[in-house]
């Protein structure tokens, strides 16, 4: 299993339901614009701590980046 692509599909459909933009994500979460989009993209592997700021942006739990797609 890929993990970083993954967590890139489900920050991308978190943001996406909460209509933010990956401008406004990555300005919430401190991070850096190109970062934010390689991480939505599977091509970056963000740390523990950066997966903590990215969840608190969008008011969910680290553990709902790292949900796994029902088969």
């Amino acid at each position: 299993m890929d993990w970083r692509a993954v967590v890139g599909k489900n920050v991308r459909a978190l943001r996406q339901d909460r209509g933010l933009t990956q401008e406004q994500l990555a300005f919430e979460a401190e991070l850096d614009l190109t970062y934010l989009g390689g991480i939505e993209r599977g091509k970056r592997n963000p740390s523990l701590l950066v997966l903590a700021r990215i969840s608190e942006a969008l008011g969910v739990s680290p553990t709902a980046l790292l949900a796994t797609p029902a088969r």
